[in-house]
């Protein structure tokens, strides 16, 4: 490996306060997807305020962006994202206490994320100064991970093209690059339509909207005997009709379904669809299936992956004060010993590491890739150029994704300290690829052997809108 980036962890240093700063306005904001304007013009007007010239609207969407810094190849991306989620406000305090109850909250760190990935690219531009290497960075602002897949639309329209490769951090309970894929999915929202009717007087003259909802998702249960391992089907009831004695003329239902494989995810979509259309057929009612979004699994990059390792290393883990290590360890007794053993076993952290409250060390490479247990719309970039993940410890061990915890951990030292060092070690890692024309020349090969000849294609059709409606009263 090259020499290290001493420049760029320094900065990221020096900007402590202002990376601590932004990510914590980011949190007190906790806008949900797409309509996240306050945490992203508090972004771009950091990087504008760094050098970076910035230009909104990327994928249709208001709230995405692209800054750039630099000219020439090679062109290093850093992945922010800064959506929260519905209904889990959470004040900085180790009990379960709602900031603002019923408000989002960020349970899922993303106001870190977006942070972390700001603080690698400023880092990296001053390193880039300092030796005067040529290049060119690129941040791209991305809304809407959660639930309605931002970065696909911006893949669909080209926005990663050209790009050599791109980094991404997100909070985690544990430090360690991920070695695996993540979930592809599709999600849409079924409306079914009946005939209203008066629920006593004369049913039989209704078609009830709601009976269409509730049997496609007993198809649906019927069906997971006979779906493929690791495949999963949500559904939630957004609309079950207005009152008991109106038989139901509207009903909708959300559903979110994911595979290992895109293909996976076709197939079985195709299954879902015969079961909302015999619940039509039964009910006498119609449909219709607004799609929302579908997304590619991630595409792994196993030099990129080393490469992160070994930068982790080098770095360091985070590290908490006495104030943050006592909160550590009031809200990890939230966290029941059955909820944290299934977390570190199916992250294969080593046992020897099962009783510590927080995760201060980077943990070795699991003896097997990582089961996906999620999805991603890191995935659509990672089909477009090389991509690689990581994550470091800004919870408690065992801490519950998208839960209270996560949004009061996120709002403190301890988000904080996992959020500088992801920046760090991506800073550490964009600079050795800079810098090493073998490492991109194998990130390159890895890339394409991993793709196996295929072009990347967005799963969603050309005339395909990001979903505005979809939190618009939340």
């Amino acid at each position: 490996m090259g020499v290290k980036a001493k420049t760029a962890v320094g900065y990221i240093d020096e900007k402590r306060d202002l990376l601590t700063g932004l990510s914590d306005a980011i949190w007190r904001f906790a806008e949900v997807a797409l309509h996240e304007h306050k945490s992203a013009k508090c972004l771009a007007d950091a990087l504008g305020a760094e050098g970076f010239s910035v230009e909104s609207g990327a994928g249709g969407m208001p709230t995405a962006f692209v800054a750039t810094w630099g000219s020439g190849r090679p062109v290093v991306g850093f992945l922010g994202e800064y959506d929260a989620l519905a209904g889990i406000s959470q004040k900085t305090v180790p009990v379960q206490e709602p900031l603002v109850p019923g408000a989002p909250g960020h349970g899922c760190g993303h106001n870190l994320h977006g942070v972390a990935a700001f603080g690698a690219a400023v880092g990296l531009k001053q390193e880039m100064q300092t030796r005067g290497l040529e290049g060119t960075i690129k941040y791209f602002g991305c809304p809407a991970e959660e639930n309605l897949s931002g970065k696909a639309f911006m893949a669909r329209d080209g926005v990663f093209d050209g790009c050599d490769v791109c980094f991404e951090w997100h909070a985690g309970a544990i430090n360690r690059p991920g070695t695996g894929s993540s979930l592809a999915n599709n999600a849409a929202n079924f409306t079914f339509y009946g005939r209203s009717a008066h629920a006593a007087g004369d049913p039989h003259n209704g078609r009830s909207a709601l009976d269409a909802v509730q049997l496609m998702n007993l198809g649906v249960e019927f069906l997971r005997e006979h779906m493929p391992p690791r495949t999963r089907a949500h559904y939630v009831i957004t609309n079950g009709g207005g009152q008991p004695n109106v038989v139901p003329p509207v009903a909708k239902v959300w559903y979110l379904v994911r595979a290992e494989r895109r293909q996976d995810v076709d197939e079985l979509w195709a299954r879902i669809i015969k079961c909302a259309n015999g619940a039509a057929e039964m009910t006498e009612t119609r449909y219709e299936i607004e799609l929302l979004k579908a997304i590619w699994n991630v595409l792994p990059n196993p030099p990129l992956t080393d490469l992160l390792f070994d930068c982790f290393e080098r770095v360091g883990g985070p590290w908490l004060g006495p104030a943050e290590m006592e909160f550590a360890t009031e809200i990890a007794k939230s966290i029941t010993p059955s909820v944290k053993q299934s977390a570190l076993r199916r992250g294969q952290v080593p046992e020897e590491y099962w009783d510590k409250v927080y995760c201060d060390v980077v943990l070795p490479k699991p003896p097997t890739a990582d089961e996906p247990g999620g999805s991603t719309d890191v995935g659509d970039v990672s089909w477009c150029c090389p991509t690689a993940r990581l994550r470091s410890a800004s919870q408690v061990l065992g801490s519950p994704g998208h839960s209270w915890q996560n949004v009061a951990q996120s709002g403190m030292g301890i988000g904080h300290a996992g959020m500088l060092a992801g920046a760090k070690v991506m800073a550490e890692a964009a600079f050795e690829f800079l810098t090493d024309p073998d490492l991109r020349a194998r990130v390159r090969a890895a890339f394409d052997r991993e793709r196996g000849g295929k072009v990347y294609s967005s799963a969603m059709p050309p005339g395909q809108r990001p979903a505005f409606h979809q939190f618009a009263d939340v």
